[in-house]
């Protein structure tokens, strides 16, 4: 039988060895505790992970967005950059060319800018003369002058005549003056009306002559101007003191109408 003492003894010990294994669980549970705290903390602060560079998702995709719209802005200010296709970036001053860019200088000028005026006379040295009959009206005559030169000339004015060996220029048709100056380009030719004679007989002074001579006026007028010329008469003319001329006339029917 035991003891008292022993059985107390006994009791001691097992409290003892209780209260040891209680205070063991109880460290090892704070340990737990404190390495899943200490492991937690780590996951928290640690920066997020970037995703992967082949992965075109998120704000990856919106940068490379705003790049190539950055790239497409430079190319409209005539970067020359190319994008991803197969499409080149054209020079800005390639594509925003005016509607001109294909049309030479020379052409443009041509177009929007007028010609150096006209100022050369025409004369005896650089036109041709005829002088026919017509049927209508009566004891007329068309004084035709062409441009045989080489650059333009403008008919001032009106022609002086002088029939054989007179010693005064005709009358001129003042009505007959032209609201322009007829310029002649090489080959064209201009017109002067010639009344002869009246129709009526009230003329005086009448005289028949083969040898007609021209001469022509310049910018200024007043007076003749340059080489006088010679016109060849077919058959002789008769004049009489109301011989009358037009200006020099564009077309042949206008120089007729007086």
């Amino acid at each position: 039988m035991r003891s008292p003492r022993f059985r107390h003894a006994a009791r001691t010990t097992a409290l003892g060895t209780a209260a040891l294994v209680a205070a063991l669980s109880l460290t090892a549970c704070q340990g737990g505790d404190s390495s899943a705290a200490d492991s937690a903390a780590p996951a928290a602060n640690a920066p997020a992970a970037r995703p992967a560079a082949s992965d075109g998702s998120g704000s990856d995709k919106g940068a490379a967005a705003s790049g190539a719209d950055s790239s497409q802005d430079s190319g409209s200010l005539g970067e020359g950059t190319s994008g991803s296709g197969s499409t080149e970036a054209k020079p800005a001053s390639d594509r925003h060319a005016g509607k001109h860019a294909d049309t030479p200088a020379s052409t443009r000028q041509a177009g929007g800018k007028d010609k150096d005026p006209v100022t050369r006379a025409c004369d005896g040295g650089n036109t041709e003369l005829t002088l026919k009959p017509v049927t209508r009206p009566l004891n007329h005559m068309l004084l035709t002058v062409t441009n045989t030169g080489s650059t333009a000339c403008n008919a001032y004015y009106h022609p002086f005549l002088r029939f054989g060996e007179a010693q005064s220029a005709p009358q001129v048709f003042e009505e007959s003056k032209p609201q322009a100056v007829v310029t002649l380009n090489p080959g064209q030719s201009a017109y002067a009306g010639v009344m002869t004679s009246s129709a009526d007989g009230s003329g005086t002074g009448g005289y028949s002559t083969r040898k007609l001579s021209v001469n022509f006026q310049g910018r200024t007028g007043g007076g003749s101007s340059g080489p006088s010329a010679n016109v060849p008469l077919g058959k002789a003319v008769y004049v009489d003191s109301t011989l009358t001329v037009t200006y020099w006339q564009s077309d042949m029917g206008d120089a007729l109408m007086y």
